[in-house]
């Protein structure tokens, strides 16, 4: 699943290219909506919460927000009118067309419209946005304060909640327990300070900032070896050598893929 910064730049690409015009073309290829003519409608803006992807629109109906979510394989594309897509037409859930651009959003996990007064019905739910904008103090301590709410899960299974903290996903969750040298089957009750509950949040925060102008996502600070652990099960540790470990973790149904080093994260 796209990581919060990947989210984010595709908000940006959306929000560049279609705010300000007006839909000459908005097919909702979903059951439930597929009746719904939005036609003439003036995109307002598009923006990320999280992992979830809001796009705001005024039509003679009224405000709407299209609530749109990647999930595992959604992406959107920006192509100019008439130009050939580049996946199989049976795979677009959504089209927005301009007299300059057509926005095309392929295999989309979610795709929903609400009023914009109720946007809260649909991300409501999504914990403190580390890309939000005005990120502050009291969004970290908000976002710690529900971290510790569960005390006796994986700190790697917690950093993965986005009711707690939105925009980690699994490859970040891997490299930010290995850079503060914590096993990610650790009890969050358990995790010492420093780092403490607040230094994971910075840390991710400063992470998901550092990535979110560029496609190639690092966080070793060198881009010809961007990860430390992530993705590299089997192959030695950038620090010490020791082989990175891989494995599952999470409730039974739900697990996700981590990486980590022995040595560097010992239990």
């Amino acid at each position: 699943m796209p990581e919060g910064d990947t989210v984010w730049r595709t908000a940006r690409s959306l929000h560049r290219a279609l705010t300000g015009r007006v839909l000459e073309v908005a097919d909702l290829r979903v059951p439930q909506l597929a009746t719904v003519d939005l036609v003439g409608a003036h995109v307002v803006r598009t923006r990320s919460r999280g992992k979830h992807l809001l796009t705001r629109l005024r039509h003679d109906s009224g405000d709407w927000t299209l609530h749109t979510h990647l999930r595992m394989e959604g992406s959107w594309h920006l192509l100019r009118p008439g130009q050939r897509w580049g996946r199989p037409a049976h795979q677009a859930r959504v089209v927005l067309g301009t007299d300059a651009v057509t926005a095309v959003g392929f295999s989309l996990g979610v795709v929903e419209l609400v009023a914009t007064a109720d946007e809260d019905s649909v991300v409501g739910h999504v914990g403190p946005d580390l890309l939000g904008p005005g990120w502050g103090e009291a969004d970290r301590d908000e976002a710690v304060r529900r971290l510790r709410a569960g005390p006796e899960r994986s700190v790697h299974e917690a950093l993965l909640d986005q009711t707690c903290v939105a925009g980690i996903g699994n490859m970040y969750a891997a490299e930010i327990l290995f850079l503060r040298g914590l096993d990610p089957t650790t009890p969050f009750s358990q995790v010492p300070d420093p780092p403490g509950s607040a230094g994971l949040v910075d840390l991710g925060h400063r992470l998901l900032v550092m990535n979110k102008e560029r496609a190639t996502q690092a966080t070793t600070g060198d881009l010809r070896r961007p990860m430390w652990v992530y993705a590299r099960g089997g192959q030695p540790c950038r620090r010490c050598g020791t082989r990175i470990e891989v494995g599952e973790l999470g409730p039974a149904g739900r697990e996700r893929i981590t990486f980590w080093c022995p040595r560097c994260q010992p239990r």
